[in-house]
């Protein structure tokens, strides 16, 4: 891939995802969000890809929104665009699992950005926060909402009010990400956690995203049919019987996908 803003590597059924910007600090404009949109929008229906890595610099995953776009915008402006929404949907509708490498700051949008991932490996030296409330803005894509789901009502006010970061250990507590590691190697990590999730059967790994997804969304009882329902789905599929059979044979299963 050639785009300017984002690169893309292959890793057998894992595609790495890389924010490139000649910025180090990745600010997450409406062209690399776009970029970035149809790249993984791309990977989502490549059938060779099963899982995807995103990742940013060494300096930052990304460190917030485009601040020089914002300076000079109207409500106007932003309503009648409806700023934001459409770059960010093609990210958040991605149905493949998405795991972030997340090495320095992680603010702002980038904070954001790192939500919307299912998995999320920190560096050791990773920052994540709101830090909106200082240009006086409310957070506008997600931090509001998924932040409260991640960490709690009374971190996600803290952050969202104060507009101060937290680091990875409190990242890793408050359950915002699922491991720490050295930063020099969150990417390899990430890539074995991905290659971890690709072995498995492509239309179950959807499913689980799914019904997992569902649990933010809906109440209990509600997730809990949707649940039931995928479950009971799974035995139209080859890979269900084959997984099944493998497990009693006592080999690996050979998934076809189907």
């Amino acid at each position: 891939m050639s785009d300017a803003n984002v690169t893309l590597q292959r890793h057998g059924a894992v595609a790495l995802v890389t924010l490139a910007s000649q910025n180090t600090l990745n600010p997450l404009t409406s062209a690399l969000m776009t970029e970035l949109g149809a790249a993984l929008q791309a990977l989502d229906h490549d059938s060779e890809t099963r899982a995807i890595v995103l990742t940013g610099s060494p300096r930052a995953f990304a460190a917030g929104a485009d601040i020089q776009a914002m300076a000079g915008m109207t409500y106007a402006h932003a309503v009648q665009d409806n700023y934001l929404a459409a770059e960010w949907q093609a990210v958040s509708a991605l149905r493949k699992p998405l795991v972030a490498a997340v090495r320095g700051y992680a603010l702002g949008g980038g904070c954001e950005l790192a939500m919307i991932c299912d998995i999320v490996v920190a560096g050791e030296n990773a920052l994540f926060g709101q830090p909106e409330i200082k240009l006086g803005l409310v957070p506008g894509a997600g931090g509001t909402q998924r932040l409260p789901r991640a960490v709690g009502k009374s971190l996600a006010m803290e952050m969202n009010l104060s507009g101060e970061p937290i680091t990875a250990t409190q990242a890793l507590a408050s359950g915002l990400v699922s491991r720490v590691v050295a930063d020099e190697d969150v990417v390899d990590v990430a890539l074995s956690v991905a290659q971890s999730i690709a072995r498995h059967s492509l239309p179950v790994l959807l499913a689980v995203k799914a019904a997992t997804a569902r649990a933010f969304e809906t109440s209990l009882a509600e997730g809990l049919a949707y649940e039931r329902s995928a479950f009971h789905g799974c035995f139209a599929l080859n890979d269900q019987r084959e997984g099944c059979e493998a497990f009693l044979e006592r080999r690996v299963p050979h998934f076809d996908h189907r």
